[in-house]
């Protein structure tokens, strides 16, 4: 099958560039870079035998390949992930993280900027710390900051509309400048500080203050120094939990890799002033690149997105591609982050924690898989399904009185949700409350035929009793898919009538499954349920929210529906809108003076 290949190869460019392998379907199944194509491709096909995984499994699948030419190596760098983000080939290391960690964003572009929770980072100026590996995390650092230092806590709405100082500056945790007129250079110092303890900076945050605190009692200015003072105990007392890792104090991150069979799991050690700030792992479940592979794909994919770089990386495996990957961050991020293998000395004792730390988490990973595993086994055979429900797709509706009637769907892959796959839908049906109906509509749009945009799932099911339970087998049965996966429906306990647990209709069986002693099943497939529920839920709750700014702009003069979209666009809602300036509601695309001045005008008869 590589004949035609191997004939190909000889028109191949000697030059930089990109290559693309291809299936029997013309499908990209891999893409990769080199500084001599010909030479590269030729390594895949004539050689006779692969020493890594990937390449031997690959070699299986390839039926054409195809190259682009690039001037340098490093135009091929960037083309190649422009590539494999566009087509996100099968055989590529993909760095997926479904999480968006929290990050600290200090809006430096303000006068007087405070500290928000963020979970999307942008190019808008200002400052970001992070990520923090929870919610938790990075509300403790919030409060710690609120403790020790006096930034303002309101958002920009009501700093802007604020007309007494709040309860925070009362009890001196806030400067007030909302309210009292605060010296933007008193301001700005203190930002520095905050900066500077962010940053992991505590050791030469604490020396600076006790300079000021020694300058300050110097010039009799007692009460100040008494101030400074009790600054540096609370961030001595922040540093002692803190864990130093390194002594040189420098920034950086460490990298480790562990395996188990065919799952990988990446751990990043977020190393700043010599402090351990935090980590980050990165699962893989079909993992057979090896580990320079998986190296070179995370230090692209990981620091592309990343605001800012440390000065090292260093890693557990050595990467031919680290001066070319070093310079082309140093181009696109404006920093330089130098890459290192450690062979020796202190820098291999952080290779060797990282990779501890990422063998403790796969180790983790794997028990819970395992656990899970044999919970859906028990799940199959207590409501006797053909096949393992890998994939549980549930179904609920929500609407009021009939009003703004949605759905919501949830999927849950080896017993964990997969929030890649959720989907909402707005029902086309006007047929006031009727949840069979609305059931029906949701059924039909989620598997009407050609529609392959997600699998076919192992096991449905669908909030209600028996009747919405027909409803859907109905469907199924029109669509030519009863039969194909197993359906059943969940039923809140009806207390009335002495009943203790929510039921589990199936399709052939007049009563509710009897769970017996296993009620961790019901709890797993009521934590489904619920999980549908509050997606259904908040989705209607948008489109409520929605119908009610539109129905409000509608009604003003000069706001039609391309000016409403790009003013919700964005401000977000009514609030964002009513705390913008004059200035920012003409910065708008396609507003005017009159129209903006109207919608001032309005808003403030609506507040």
């Amino acid at each position: 099958m590589l004949e035609p290949l191997k004939e190909k190869l000889s028109r191949v460019s000697r030059g930089p560039g990109v290559y693309l392998m291809k299936d029997a379907a013309d499908r990209i199944l891999y893409v990769g870079k080199a500084l001599n194509l010909r030479s590269r491709l030729s390594s895949y096909f004539i050689k006779r035998h692969h020493e890594d995984l990937k390449t031997a499994v690959l070699l299986e699948h390839i039926r054409d390949f195809e190259t682009i030419v690039t001037a340098t190596e490093q135009e091929a760098l960037i083309l190649e992930s422009t590539l494999i983000k566009q087509h996100q080939p099968r055989y590529n290391v993909i760095l997926r993280d479904d999480k968006r960690y929290p990050v600290l964003r200090l809006d430096t572009t303000s006068p007087y900027p405070n500290l928000t929770i963020v979970r999307r980072i942008v190019r808008d100026g200002a400052l970001y710390f992070g990520p923090y590996p929870s919610a938790k995390a990075v509300r403790q650092t919030l409060q710690l900051i609120n403790k020790t230092f006096q930034l303002r806590k309101c958002r920009k709405g009501k700093f802007q509309h604020r007309s007494r100082p709040c309860l925070h500056c009362q009890m001196g945790q806030c400067l007030g400048p909302c309210c009292v007129q605060v010296s933007p250079e008193v301001y700005e110092e203190m930002v520095r500080e905050v900066v500077l303890f962010l940053s992991g900076r505590t050791t030469d945050l604490i020396r600076k203050i006790e300079a000021d605190m020694v300058a300050a009692a110097a010039e009799q200015e007692f009460e100040r120094a008494a101030v400074l003072r009790d600054k540096v105990r609370s961030l001595r007392h922040i540093a002692e939990k803190q864990v130093v890792v390194s002594p040189d104090l420098k920034d950086r991150d460490v990298l480790g890799i562990a395996r188990s069979g065919e799952r990988c799991t990446l751990t990043l050690l977020i190393i700043r002033g010599g402090y351990l700030m935090g980590q980050r792992h990165f699962d893989f479940k079909n993992c057979i690149a090896p580990d320079d592979e998986m190296a070179t794909a995370f230090i692209r994919q990981y620091y592309e997105k990343e605001p800012s770089l440390p000065e090292e990386l260093l890693l557990p495996t050595a990467v031919a591609d680290a001066p070319l990957l070093a310079q082309w961050l140093k181009e696109s991020k404006g920093g330089r982050l130098r890459i290192l293998f450690p062979r020796r000395g202190e820098k291999t004792r952080l290779v060797a924690l990282a990779e501890q730390n990422a063998e403790n988490h796969l180790k983790e990973l794997v028990a819970a898989g395992n656990a899970e595993r044999r919970l859906l086994e028990r799940l199959q055979r207590r409501l006797k399904l053909d096949s393992l429900p890998m994939r549980i797709e549930c179904f609920d509706n929500s609407h009021i009185q009939g009003a703004n009637p949605v759905s919501g769907m949830v999927v849950f892959e080896e017993g964990k949700p997969k929030k890649s796959d959720y989907r909402t839908y707005k029902m086309r049906l006007d047929s006031g409350p009727d949840d069979y109906a609305l059931m029906a509509e949701v059924m039909g749009r989620r598997f009407k035929p050609g529609n392959r945009e997600m699998p076919i799932p192992d096991l449905v099911m669908v909030d209600g009793g028996r009747g919405q339970l027909q409803i859907a087998r109905k469907v199924l049965a029109s669509l030519g898919l009863e039969g194909q996966f197993a359906l059943v429906a969940i039923a809140k306990k009806d207390e009335r009538r002495g009943e203790t647990r929510d039921k589990i209709f199936l399709r052939d069986r007049a009563n509710p499954v009897n769970f017996g002693d296993a009620e961790d099943l019901l709890l797993f497939l009521q934590r489904i349920r619920d999980e549908a529920h509050r997606f259904a839920i908040g989705f209607h709750r948008r489109q409520r929210r929605a119908a009610a700014i539109g129905s409000v702009l509608d009604s003003i003069p000069g706001i039609g529906e391309r000016r409403k979209r790009a003013l919700l666009k964005r401000f977000g809602g009514l609030e964002g809108i009513r705390a913008a300036s004059m200035a920012e509601l003409l910065s708008v695309s396609g507003m005017t003076r009159p129209a903006a001045e109207a919608l001032k005008r309005a808003l403030v008869d609506i507040s």
